[in-house]
Order: structure tokens, then C-alpha cells, then sequence
């Protein structure tokens, strides 16, 4: 464990893959407040739940395991590179989604139309209906490439789609009877930013 720990090449990965994390989590729960007012973000907004831990601990595992007996599968260099500019790119679009969205983007599937709730399809909702998902799908992916886990990679695409899969249907059900034949209209033209996803 200390050999691991000593290594540049673990020191680098998981440096990257803690400060990803934190970045990820913190900037989320501070640009929940910023929109919603501090009195209406709950600490269930900086997205950490028990299956979340249980996924990073995973990741985590592989990688010291891997590290422990194949080091060389962690010396890929361009592939953990890669991992880092696509955890980037996710990051960069779901926080830009979050900031288009403003007031309208919440952690929670909202089931009862409010007021302030308008349907956003200019910037970034131009190009896709949900950012917001499709930057996390990459950020998520992205983490396990830059530390060049294969087999967390592979489990990380298959989890987070199959969970956008279904929430995206859900969420799109309530979008269409808040906003009918303009959410109708929009989401035929839009992909939705998950692959496979309509």
C-alpha cells in the first residue's frame, strides 16, 4: 500500500480523481444555493448518496488492486489523459447547463408546475434537452478513464445510463403536461443528450 501510495503515477491519478470530486460536489451545492436561496438547498443537493459511495469505493478498489498487480495497466498515459479532458468537458457542460437553466434547474424532479418554472431551450438546451444529465454521464465515465479502471468504466456507462434511461422518461412525462405542444415541439428537434436515450 505505501509503494502505491508513493507512486507519482497513483499520486497523480487519484489526486485528480479527489479534487474532481470535490470540485463536482461543492460547486453543484454552491450553485444551488446561488439560484435557490440557502433556506431551500438541502444537503441532499450535494448529490452524495449511499449507491454513490458504494460506486466511488468501487472504483477506488479496482484501482488499488490493478495498481497492486498490473501496474502497468495504470501507465497508459493518453488514455488517462483523454479521461481528464472528457471529466473536463462534463464538467464544463453540466455546470453551464446548470447556469443557463438558473432557477429552473433543481436536483429534484419537479412534479407540480411553479410559477417561476419556464421551459429553457436556448444555449445550451438548443443542442440538448438534458445537459445537465448528459455532462454528468461524461463526467461519471470520464472519471474511471482517467484512472484507467476498464472495469469500473464499462460499469459507470452501463449504471448511469441505465438510471438516466428511466429518469429522463419520468422527468419528460411532467415536462408535457407543464408545457404541452411547446415541450412536444422542442423535444422532437433536440436530442436528448444521453446516448440511446430518444
Amino acid at each position: 500500500m505505501e509503494e502505491i501510495l508513493s507512486s507519482d503515477t497513483a499520486w497523480r491519478q487519484l489526486s485528480q480523481l479527489f479534487l474532481a470530486i470535490f470540485f463536482f460536489h461543492s460547486s453543484e451545492y454552491v450553485l444551488a444555493i446561488i439560484f435557490h436561496g440557502k433556506f431551500n438547498v438541502p444537503p441532499s443537493s450535494l448529490l452524495i448518496s449511499k449507491q454513490y459511495v458504494m460506486a466511488m469505493g468501487c472504483c477506488i478498489l479496482e484501482y488499488l488492486f490493478e495498481f497492486a498487480f498490473f501496474p502497468q495497466l495504470k501507465q497508459h498515459w493518453w488514455i488517462s489523459n483523454i479521461g481528464l479532458i472528457l471529466l473536463v468537458i462534463g464538467e464544463i457542460i453540466r455546470k453551464v447547463a446548470i447556469i443557463t437553466a438558473g432557477r429552473a434547474f433543481t436536483h429534484l424532479i419537479k412534479i407540480y408546475h411553479e410559477d417561476h418554472h419556464q421551459l429553457v431551450t436556448s444555449g445550451i438546451y438548443g443542442c440538448v434537452r438534458h445537459p445537465g444529465y448528459c455532462g454528468f454521464f461524461i463526467w461519471a465515465t470520464a472519471t474511471q478513464i482517467m484512472l484507467c479502471n476498464p472495469i469500473c468504466t464499462l460499469a459507470y456507462m452501463v449504471v448511469t445510463w441505465r438510471f438516466f434511461s428511466t429518469r429522463i422518461p419520468y422527468e419528460e412525462f411532467f415536462l408535457r403536461q407543464f408545457f404541452g405542444s411547446q415541450y412536444e415541439e422542442y423535444s422532437s428537434r433536440v436530442l436528448s443528450g444521453v446516448p440511446f436515450v430518444k
